[in-house]
């Protein structure tokens, strides 16, 4: 998927996270709603100026706008938990281990 529809899709979903409109968003952000509606499509260039202020609106630190773990597909998180478990230490396996057995009770 194309970066600017996955970082419109995160700012959306945060948005939504915090209860806020894009009318609410966009007046915290100091922006106008059919710019913020732009963005939320991907169909805008953001600049760094607006990144910085959409996330000091959402209160999120600057990488959570970035976070699209939840975005990847089932194959690509199964070839990252294995190159994860070809290359950690034993101690970060056993860590690892211990969070799936909580995750999966």
């Amino acid at each position: 998927m194309d970066e600017k529809k996955l970082i419109g899709r995160r700012i959306k979903e945060l948005r939504k996270s915090k209860g806020l409109s894009q009318e609410q968003l966009a007046e915290k952000a100091e922006t106008s709603q059919n710019y913020l509606s732009r963005m939320e499509r991907g169909t805008e260039n953001l600049t760094l100026d607006m990144l910085i202020k959409l996330a000091n609106a959402l209160e999120v630190e600057m990488w959570e706008m970035f976070d699209f773990g939840h975005e990847v597909s089932h194959k690509e998180l199964k070839e990252n938990i294995q190159g994860f478990a070809k290359t950690a230490d034993e101690d970060k396996l056993r860590l690892a281990l211990k969070i799936i057995r909580a995750v999966s009770r």
